[in-house]
């Protein structure tokens, strides 16, 4: 007989959940932290494929360069000052500057990578080099 184990949480206080003072919610200054987004790598057969989603960001914050072979994507925002007019009771929509790394393999073209960005995605895509495939042959040993 498997023991059938009950969890009993205290349903959160609207009220106590505004006014709370900490990292999960309530009243918040600048809770802006280095966030990583998501990012898929998916390998397809003359590419390699990398997304990141990047709600949020234009086109113009998002950059990536290539130094030694290591794919570096990066964004950078400006803090968006809250009027001091305004009083937040709650405040967790903040963009933060992001920048996520990549070692490319060998078999990669760099010169040829391009990058777009749609709908808060941008997708890097990385082309292989042609494979130069020697043809099996005999060789005379003499």
């Amino acid at each position: 007989m498997i023991p059938i184990v009950r969890t009993y949480h205290r349903l959160p206080n609207i009220i106590d959940e505004f006014l709370r003072d900490d990292n999960s919610g309530g009243r918040t200054k600048d809770y802006s932290c280095m966030c990583k987004p998501a990012v898929n790598v998916i390998e397809h057969e003359n590419s390699f494929q990398i997304d990141v989603a990047a709600p949020g960001f234009e086109r113009n914050q998002l950059k990536a360069t290539i130094d030694n072979s290591i794919l570096t994507i990066t964004s950078v925002t400006s803090k968006n000052e809250p009027d001091k007019k305004e009083s937040y009771l709650k405040k967790e929509y903040v963009t933060s500057s992001f920048s996520r790394s990549f070692e490319l393999p060998a078999n990669v073209e760099a010169d040829k990578i391009e990058a777009s960005h749609k709908n808060g995605i941008l997708s890097i895509n990385i082309p292989k080099k042609a494979k130069v495939e020697i043809p099996v042959q005999e060789i005379e040993v003499k």
